[in-house]
């Protein structure tokens, strides 16, 4: 369910390339949430980086709201990029995994491997030489 792919970059040089493969792939970066800043402003101490990565392709999105407008609660796409005993790791949710969960139309399931599919690409790309 959930795709985890190890990084051989530093935390901020992975955040970077993962900014790079996002429009190289078609989406669209909608916003970045600073878990570790958030989380330190508001007085927990949270020593990790991690940065989760709200990304959209408009016209997929249309798509899949076109037929199910509750679906927008699985909307946008979420890359997760975080530290983990000294490792820095990208993942994300498959979005097939999510949408079985939520939804058994056959044409949705078509939108979302295929997201899924550009997704992979975003994760290789950042995590790539």
């Amino acid at each position: 369910m959930i795709d985890e792919h190890k990084s051989p970059h530093d935390f901020e040089t992975t955040c970077q390339r993962l900014h790079d493969a996002v429009p190289a792939n078609g989406f669209g970066l909608l916003h970045t949430h600073d878990i570790h800043g958030t989380l330190n402003a508001k007085g927990v101490d949270f020593a990790p980086q991690c940065r989760v990565f709200e990304v959209c392709n408009p016209k997929r999105a249309a798509e899949v709201l076109a037929v199910r407008m509750d679906l927008a609660n699985a909307l946008p796409c979420r890359i997760a990029v975080y530290e983990r005993d000294g490792d820095v790791i990208v993942s994300m949710i498959r979005p097939t995994a999510m949408l079985a969960m939520l939804s058994d139309d056959a044409n949705l399931a078509k939108v979302a491997a295929e997201v899924e599919k550009t997704m992979n690409n975003m994760l290789t790309e950042t995590v790539g030489s």
